[in-house]
Parts: C-alpha cells; sequence; structure tokens
C-alpha cells in the first residue's frame, strides 16, 4: 500500500503573537504537494490563532496534554481542551518530556489513550539517547516506549497513531542520523510493529523521522522506503518548512 507522506512542524516553546501571524501568512502562500499531509504543533497560548488563520488544508497539533478532561490539575491542559480550540493532533512522548520532564513510558501510554479516547490522533515519539545507541540498544529502546503503548490500545486505534522516530542525539544538535540509519530503525519498527501487533498495522502506521530535518537534508531521507515523513523542530520555525513538506515530490 501507499502511506501518505506526513510532514509535523513542533514549535515547542517558541515564538509569539507577531511571529506566529507572520509564519502562518508565509505556509499559507506557501504551495504544497497534495500527496502530503502537512501538521503544525504550537503551544497552547497560539493554538487558536493557529487553529483560525493557517490554511484549511493543513491540521493544528497540540504539544502535550494530561490524562484527565478536566479537574484540580493546575497548568494541564486536557485532550478535550486542544479540540475545544481546535486541535486535530496532540504530540506525545516527546523525548523533551520523557528525559527533561520525566514522564515514563506508562504515563505517556496512559495520555495516548486519553487523546485517541477525545478523537484526537497522536503523533507518538520514540528515540534512543546517544549513550543508547553507542551501547546497541537502540532497538531495545524504541521497542520498550512502543510496548508500553502496544499494550494499552487496540489495533484499531493504529489507525490514528503516526510514529515519529527521534534519536535524542540529533534533536537541536545539528547532527542528523544519516538515511541509512533513518531506514534501518524505521524498518527495525515496522518489523516489531508486525510481531507485536499485526501485519496490516505494520504495513499501514506511519512511521517519520525527527532530529535536525532541515531543507537540504530532508529531500534523501524521504526516498527511504520505511521513511514515511518528518516531524520537524527548528526549521518548522523557518519558511524552509514548506521545502521539507514538498520533500517528496
Amino acid at each position: 500500500m501507499t502511506r501518505t507522506f506526513w510532514v509535523g512542524g513542533n514549535w515547542k516553546m517558541n515564538g509569539s503573537l507577531a511571529v506566529v501571524k507572520d509564519l502562518v501568512a508565509q505556509f499559507n502562500a506557501g504551495s504544497k504537494s497534495p500527496d502530503v499531509e502537512v501538521v503544525i504543533g504550537a503551544p497552547y497560548v497560539y493554538l487558536s490563532l493557529v487553529a483560525d488563520s493557517l490554511r484549511k488544508d493543513w491540521a493544528v497539533a497540540g504539544e502535550n496534554c494530561y490524562v484527565k478532561a478536566s479537574g484540580a490539575y493546575t497548568g494541564e491542559i486536557s485532550p478535550e481542551m486542544l479540540k475545544d480550540v481546535g486541535a486535530k493532533w496532540v504530540i506525545l512522548g516527546h523525548s523533551e518530556r520523557r528525559n527533561v520532564i520525566g514522564e515514563s513510558d506508562d504515563f505517556t501510554a496512559e495520555k495516548v489513550v486519553k487523546a485517541l479516547e477525545a478523537g484526537l490522533k497522536v503523533v507518538l515519539c520514540v528515540g534512543e539517547l546517544l549513550e543508547e545507541r553507542e551501547a546497541g540498544t537502540t532497538q531495545a529502546v524504541v521497542n520498550r516506549q512502543l510496548d508500553a503503548v502496544i499494550k494499552a490500545v487496540s489495533e484499531a486505534d493504529w489507525a490514528n497513531i503516526v510514529i515519529a522516530y527521534e534519536p535524542v542525539w540529533a534533536i537541536g544538535t545539528g547532527k542528523v542520523a544519516t538515511p541509512d540509519q533513518a531506514q534501518e530503525v524505521h524498518a527495525a519498527i515496522r518489523g516489531y510493529l508486525k510481531t507485536a501487533v499485526s501485519a496490516k498495522v505494520a504495513e499501514e502506521t506511519r512511521i517519520t523521522y525527527g532530529g535536525s530535518v532541515n531543507g537540504k537534508n530532508c529531500k534523501e531521507t524521504a526516498q527511504k522506503p520505511d521513511v514515511d515523513g518528518f516531524l520537524v523542530g527548528g526549521a518548522s520555525l523557518k519558511p524552509e518548512f514548506l521545502e521539507i513538506v514538498n520533500a517528496n515530490n
């Protein structure tokens, strides 16, 4: 089967009203292949603005959510709130949530379940630290992160999940996995999904790459058979994001 190419932007904790308005205007004026799905992850305080003003063939994502719909959870944002302000997606399990904030695999899986129940689609991030790659445990780490979600969701739920493989050592460092390194891990993830879930889920689930992706290095990686798109950090705050959106042309 042909999996629709998927490109997401993750603005992280960046932006201002002026920056957001300018970026949206540039993205709205740009060209996009009809064969790619595009999602912009924005800080919660700008989600309504982005959802209201962004071109309608692109979608909007929250960058995180909590596991409850409402209640006494100061500072948290529920999946239902994300939906209410126009988000269709949410990014979960990002390495900055796992390794900086300290969120566990099981807590990430709980968030995935709640987001799906609320009707959001999920970008599930997985990836290894530099010391884990050097120790040869990349796939064991990624499989462990996947396992928590595999145990928590149904086979049907995978239709609403995109996996983002993001080696932590390549995020914001300027280092990037080579196309062959990305393909190797993506193929292993697909193989693991086949074993742990089903052949159908393995074939249909989109597995994207993230980690210092930019307009110059994206095209070769986009041609790899198991790379179904990108989750883009810093470059999604620049006009060159449009080059990445069209990397598979």
